[in-house]
């Protein structure tokens, strides 16, 4: 099969398109046809090896355990491992694979689900980890409830479009923050209120929300908890101004740790859980056309250093496609 490998870490140009074997499943997989793959903030992180943290979390110290990487995926199962029960050959699914930038790829049974008939492998292909982060950031972790007012900091990014959508539908009343060039798509996904964060100030406590979700990572907590109401709670889902050794969890994530337990706000950070139970209850709010996947655009397999450049620049709004067989 033709796949994108990586030997080490680095730059996009580390990646190469080569011929490789598929992948062996083992008794609780399964092997996709890879119709779509996703690009998001992890496949640059991992792709880099950076913040060096992931390297300790069991990615590989000095190169990358997985030589190909991709985690959102969509496609069709071709088999599956004997203990496996939900799934079986010819079922179209999307969730979490072990190297999705691949013709075929192996995904653990439980990161997956069946692929609603309203959306196409393409959509379901950017899904599973910004969309699962987001809900994951609002109910869980942020208790969102209806009526609040949610500030989503980051929603022209992967996570925030999918961020804005579920809040809405959640009953939040949402107000986005972005680039100006981003204003727009932002106001079309269904935001009650855009900010440009270039024009505007909208953490001096003038507006205050009940729920903060800071994507971006680049705010501090002061700032942050300025625009809380007074039992407010803070989510951080991104750490993308900390350094190259923690990525922004020493700066951010254990402060909030720490300050929570001895102030009125709620400031939490968390690890995305990767499994079938959040995936399902991402699969009710596609199904209804509640939420749509937001593709910036699509690439095919040998563009896709192109499209995590892009992406690390910033010049992505919503996600990435990559195509890797046209259904």
């Amino acid at each position: 099969m033709r796949a994108m490998v990586q030997d080490r870490y680095g730059t996009a140009e580390v990646l190469e398109l080569r011929t490789v074997d598929r992948p062996q499943i083992a008794s609780t997989q399964v092997l996709i046809e890879v119709h779509a793959a996703g690009v998001d903030r992890g496949v640059v992180h991992l792709v880099t090896g950076t913040p060096y943290l992931i390297r300790l979390a069991g990615y590989g110290i000095t190169k990358p355990k997985h030589a190909i990487p991709g985690a959102d995926v969509a496609g069709q199962v071709v088999a599956v491992g004997d203990d496996v029960t939900r799934f079986r050959p010819g079922d179209e699914v999307f969730g979490i694979a072990n190297g999705a930038y691949a013709e075929y790829a192996a995904a653990d049974e439980h990161k997956l689900v069946h692929k609603p008939a309203n959306i196409t492998f393409l959509q379901a292909g950017v899904v599973a980890i910004s969309g699962g982060t987001a809900l994951q950031a609002l109910t869980d972790v942020g208790r969102l409830e209806s009526g609040q007012r949610v500030l989503v900091v980051g929603a022209s990014g992967g996570v925030g479009t999918y961020a804005v959508q579920l809040a809405k539908a959640l009953g939040g009343v949402v107000t986005g923050v972005a680039s100006t060039a981003k204003v727009d798509m932002v106001r079309s996904i269904g935001a009650d209120h855009v900010i440009d964060y270039s024009t505007q100030e909208y953490l001096d406590g003038t507006t205050r929300y009940d729920l903060i979700i800071d994507i971006g990572g680049r705010n501090s907590l002061r700032r942050l908890r300025r625009a809380l109401t007074p039992t407010g709670t803070l989510v951080l889902t991104g750490g993308e101004g900390g350094g190259r050794l923690t990525g922004g969890f020493l700066e951010r994530q254990l402060p909030a740790l720490l300050l929570s337990p001895v102030v009125g706000h709620r400031l939490k950070g968390f690890i995305n859980k990767e499994h079938h139970t959040i995936l399902e209850r991402l699969t009710d709010h596609l199904a209804s056309g509640a939420v749509v996947p937001v593709i910036d655009r699509t690439v095919d397999l040998e563009h896709v250093p192109d499209a995590i450049r892009d992406l690390a620049a910033g010049r992505i709004a919503g996600k990435a496609a990559v195509v890797i067989r046209s259904a």
